[in-house]
């Protein structure tokens, strides 16, 4: 039986310095000795470490989104509340800020210095209601092109 790299001492070191905030990587370096970043993050897991954890600094800052707090509208009101003239002439996101929740829709060349991304709450798809609207457009069906989708020659 091997002896597991896991000793007390390095184990009050990790509660320690995870507690501290600082990442998994920091952390491998300091135990030292086969210790990987990986190694750290397992140990972090079953020991139910995640949750005391003071926050990271990075998110600690102040978010530039004014509308941080709102939820987003149904898919359904947004539709139907959402006129094209209305969008944004500029976005409040980056790409390092955007959420998951937030609108996709670029503004600008991606290269760019002041490449900015909506960031208004989504409603549909990875969209505002808005950008949406114009984003997906429902597609017009006809007797012949459904015969013709059918058919697949």
């Amino acid at each position: 039986m091997t002896a597991s790299a896991w000793t007390e001492d390095r184990i009050g070191r990790l509660k320690t310095l995870w507690l501290e905030g600082r990442s998994a990587a920091q952390i491998a370096g300091d135990l030292d000795h086969g210790i990987t970043r990986s190694a750290v993050l397992g140990k972090v897991h079953r020991l139910g470490l995640s949750a005391g954890r003071a926050r990271h600094r990075a998110s600690l800052l102040p978010r530039p989104s004014p509308l941080r707090g709102r939820r987003a509208q149904p898919a359904a009101e947004a539709q139907a509340t959402a006129e094209p003239g209305c969008a944004p002439e500029h976005g409040q996101a980056t790409l390092l800020s955007v959420r998951r929740c937030e609108c996709r829709w670029p503004y600008g060349d991606p290269k760019a210095q002041n490449f900015s991304l909506c960031g208004r709450p989504v409603a549909h798809g990875a969209f505002c209601g808005p950008h949406a609207a114009v984003a997906y457009r429902p597609v017009r069906q006809t007797p012949e092109s459904l015969e013709t989708l059918a058919r697949l020659d």
